[in-house]
């Protein structure tokens, strides 16, 4: 084998492999394209897009402007306004500072910037096409910039086959204009597609010159999700978290709604998503998680924004400090808008009466017009007081509805005799056999028959037409995502249909669906999708298959009909189905023997 030859690259494919770094989709123009007109000190933006912004990109801003004998430089590579040296990388205090977006973007289309510096008494026009400055002219244009980005990927076809459908792309180019617009609640940002406005924001030309972060998540964030926030801060001038968080009350299907921004930058972050849920430890059920919109304020020096291509991820110099930080700020949350109703209080009996048990950790403001006194007067019904112990079943069935019930019936896979003698909890079967008591999860049971009946075959039962179809408006993220997968949704009987700016329809569910759950079941195959083929995690596809076995199963805490017990006893007796399709077990057995020694027998 000969020695390979080292050689320089082109320039020209030099910038090509850059911009993969930088520009892997219309929704990564709009983004440098924005934060470039947030450093320029705009305080009007507007995104427009025209078939997901493949055929155009256009954004124009009130900003500062560019002057003529800078204009020419914008698509050099490593050309910058923001650092003059390596003293600036220590403290980086703009969004955009390498130098490489523009060059990127103008090598993979046809790009025009008309701009005009304040004060100018004209503008500046310049063309550039793959990547090469075709025309530099004088032109007329309101002080500010404007870029216009046409046909992206036009020259780079290995990479224009991997666009999703225009629909997917502009729904990925409104998920990012919406965090554009949330990153600075003080600058009014319009995003238009096809022509029609999607949404726009008032930054402080509100009539008050007062920035409203709540007005802003309302405008982006959709009424219902708005309203369920809580103002929180901590800190100080070093090192500060405000925001916006969900009360214990709201509970999201999956991280969708956690936006975190650094110095108005919009990260991912595992560290500040561990520390916003830590301040809801038990708050929420497992699988339910809180959303957020905050904003971390810290000197450039104590984080590192230039750990990743697309400046997504950071580094913190502090990192437990940031941890506490915002962790104290969530956890007001818990400190207000608390509201006590009787029935959500539990009560302990002593010889002075009764009084409301509260724990330890939840030091909570006084709840006003609630007094306890000894004796208690109000509530006068002892039900509201102490609830009664649930009166489980202990009932002999029959393993068939045909079967008489005193009969107990040898199943042949199993080679045992049993019978079922209740459920325990709402949630565990409990069936009895010669030698031991068989503990049965239902719904973890159901959900394993469930999901090996769709894997064997996705389409075995009709799926259920809905009289009424369900209207929904995800996440933003949520419906890119469900966009570029509604093959694999019909597949399980979910028949979904785009209706545009960000609205589904659904018309068709899988049998035993709950239209009612058509939202919380979104949010869980979406969440679903992401883990999928992560370690810990099915495959994708399966993934999906789970998350539909699991809301169609028997829900686990809610009673069911002793005849739904039977099958699902059968297939755990028979060793069909030992765990959930993630592998957790579900049953266990107490031996005879066991249970005798325990009451001394």
């Amino acid at each position: 084998m000969n020695n390979p030859i080292i050689r320089v690259l082109p320039p020209r494919v030099a910038d090509m492999i850059a911009a993969g770094e930088v520009v892997e989709r219309p929704a990564s123009v709009i983004k440098e394209l924005v934060e470039n007109s947030y450093d320029a000190g705009a305080t009007s933006v507007t995104v427009e897009i025209r078939r997901g912004g493949m055929s155009l990109i256009r954004v124009t801003d009130n900003g500062c402007g560019i002057s003529a004998a800078d204009a020419p430089n914008v698509f050099l590579r490593h050309a910058t306004s923001k650092i003059y040296d390596e003293r600036g990388l220590e403290a980086i205090a703009t969004l955009g500072f390498r130098g490489e977006a523009l060059a990127a973007i103008s090598s993979v289309s046809r790009v025009e910037l008309k701009t005009c510096q304040n004060g100018a008494e004209s503008g500046t026009l310049v063309t550039a096409e793959g990547g090469t400055v075709t025309d530099i002219s004088p032109c007329g244009c309101p002080e500010g910039t404007t870029f216009i980005v046409r046909d992206l990927f036009f020259n780079t076809p290995a990479r224009l086959k991997f666009m999703k459908t225009d629909s997917a792309e502009a729904t990925a180019a409104a998920a990012c204009a919406l965090r554009c617009a949330l990153s600075r609640p003080d600058v009014a940002l319009r995003f238009i597609k096809d022509g029609e406005e999607q949404f726009a924001t008032s930054g402080t030309n509100n009539g008050t010159g007062e920035i409203s972060l709540r007005d802003t998540a309302y405008s982006l964030l959709g009424r219902d999700f708005a309203l369920g926030l809580t103002e929180v801060k901590s800190g100080d001038a070093t090192l500060s978290c405000h925001g916006l968080v969900t009360a214990p009350t709201v509970q999201l299907g999956n991280r969708g709604k956690q936006y975190f921004f650094v110095n108005g930058r919009y990260i991912k972050s595992q560290l500040l998503t561990a520390a916003l849920e830590r301040a809801y430890t038990n708050s929420l059920p497992h699988g339910r998680f809180p959303g957020c919109v905050l904003y971390i304020e810290l000197r450039p020096n104590m984080v590192d924004v230039n750990v990743h291509p697309a400046k997504t991820e950071v580094k913190f110099l502090f990192e437990h400090a940031v941890f506490e930080c915002v962790k104290n700020a969530c956890r007001q949350v818990q400190l207000t808008d608390i509201k006590y109703q009787i029935s959500d209080i539990k009560y302990q009996i002593s010889e002075t009466g009764v009084a409301p048990i509260i724990p330890v950790e939840a030091v909570v403001p006084e709840v006003p017009n609630v007094k306890y006194s000894s004796p208690p007067i109000e509530p006068t019904r002892t039900e509201n007081i102490l609830p009664p112990e649930p009166q489980l079943p202990i009932v002999n069935y029959p393993l068939s509805i045909d079967k008489p019930a005193d009969k107990i019936i040898n199943y042949p896979l199993s080679t045992i005799n049993y019978k079922i003698v209740g459920e325990a909890y709402n949630g565990y079967i409990i069936v009895e056999t010669p030698e031991e008591l068989v503990f049965i999860d239902k719904h973890a049971a159901h959900e394993r028959i469930i999901f090996d009946r769709l894997k064997e075959n996705a389409k075995a039962e009709l799926p259920q037409i809905l009289l009424a179809p369900v209207i929904l408006e995800p996440d933003a993220e949520d419906c890119e995502l469900i966009l570029a997968n509604l093959a694999l949704f019909e597949k399980l009987g979910l028949l979904i249909e785009d209706f545009g700016n960000g609205t589904l329809i659904i018309r068709e569910l899988p049998a035993n669906c709950d239209p009612g759950d058509c939202q919380s079941l979104l949010e869980e195959l979406c969440t679903r999708l992401r883990n999928g083929d992560r370690p810990g995690y099915l495959p994708r596809e399966d993934e999906v298959l789970a998350g539909v076995a699991c809301k169609a199963a028997i829900k686990l805490g809610k009673a069911s009909d002793p005849i739904e017990w039977t099958p699902i006893a059968k297939a755990v007796l028979s060793g069909s189905i030992k765990t959930c399709p993630h592998g957790r077990p579900v049953s266990f057995t107490l031996s005879r023997g066991f249970i005798e020694k325990k009451v001394s027998r």
